[in-house]
């Protein structure tokens, strides 16, 4: 009796040290600078939302947030680099939706692989990013119809995504599935490389985010055929969806968010997901958001860990049923 006693005398004291230590943790937290990963090289959209997260968040803790470009594998040496990171809070990942279906897609052996659901600490979810088709301006398409008329006439349709198992190879592939026709896809390692490849005609079209396509969209060189969203997006009212245009099964578009190392302290996860959607809601990165296409969304870190979760077990089942493969 007396031993049980102690042992549970043991165990209350250990976890109300725990606690006390933890506490003690975020009020101290940080004390130097924090390391932002991002698996994709610099210039991108997803490269500079993570660079004014950064400076926001930087701003707001006292310490620098230096933001690491660690491209290469679809994403997934960044992403094994930031899970084997000590998780003390220093070193965190900012990664759009490719973080969940990568490892799979690329098949990656064990020792440099990661599992996408319950690896990390989810952070924050910090936005979410329409799809878009676009079509080389001289190739006549204007229209999902279009797209699907010129498919079956027999003209050879090129499309570009910024790479396999990417939210915009599934939805072009959602496509493909949906009006029985064949777009042969031309991956890229991210858009910025597709988008001279788009405005000289080598690929019919793109598949791609807004940001990086704005400017030639109001050039007149490309053309916004649709939104491959659930729903018309309120950043771009004048563009229709693929399901209003008769394919209500083509429904994908991309988030992002803050992934921290598994084991980091709970006391920081809170700390930085506060911090983040106060960042989350200045007008001036709405507005540079806005610019990429990318809404807000903030809330707990669980938000995150549930959309994730449930685009791992829906993806999962689509790139088996459309035999999606990194070329």
């Amino acid at each position: 009796m007396h031993s049980n006693r102690r042992i549970f005398l043991y165990a209350t004291v250990a976890a109300a040290s725990a606690l006390l230590c933890q506490a003690g943790l975020a009020q101290t937290y940080p004390e130097r600078a924090i390391t932002l990963i991002v698996s994709y090289p610099p210039g991108g959209d997803t490269d500079a939302m993570a660079r004014q997260y950064a400076e926001k968040l930087s701003a707001r803790l006292k310490q620098p947030v230096v933001v690491d470009n660690k491209p290469g594998a679809g994403g997934t040496l960044g992403n094994t680099l930031a899970l084997r990171a000590k998780p003390d809070g220093y070193t965190l990942l900012f990664t759009p939706n490719p973080f969940t279906t990568a490892p799979q897609l690329l098949k990656l052996n064990p020792a440099n692989s990661y599992d996408p659901v319950n690896g990390f600490e989810p952070v924050i979810q910090t936005g979410w990013q329409s799809v878009l088709i676009v079509a080389n301006a001289e190739t006549g398409i204007r229209s999902v119809k279009d797209l699907v008329d010129q498919a079956k006439s027999g003209k050879p349709i090129n499309y570009g995504s910024p790479g396999a198992g990417s939210p915009m190879h599934i939805a072009a592939e959602l496509l493909n599935r949906a009006a029985g026709i064949s777009q042969q896809h031309i991956p890229y390692r991210g858009i910025g490389p597709m988008i001279p490849e788009l405005l000289t005609g080598r690929i019919q079209l793109g598949y791609t985010t807004y940001g990086p396509v704005a400017q030639h969209i109001s050039a007149g060189k490309l053309v916004a055929v649709a939104l491959t969203d659930a729903d018309r997006s309120p950043l771009l009212p004048g563009i229709g969806t693929v399901a209003d245009q008769g394919y209500s099964s083509v429904k994908e578009g991309a988030w992002h968010g803050v992934m921290a190392p598994k084991g980091t302290p709970p006391a920081i996860i809170a700390t930085l997901n506060a911090h983040l959607n106060e960042v989350l809601k200045m007008p001036d990165v709405v507005e540079r958001m806005a610019s990429f296409g990318a809404r807000p969304v903030g809330g707990p870190s669980q938000q995150l860990y549930k959309v994730n979760a449930a685009d791992y077990e829906r993806l999962t089942k689509t790139i088996q049923d459309l035999k999606i493969t990194a070329e």
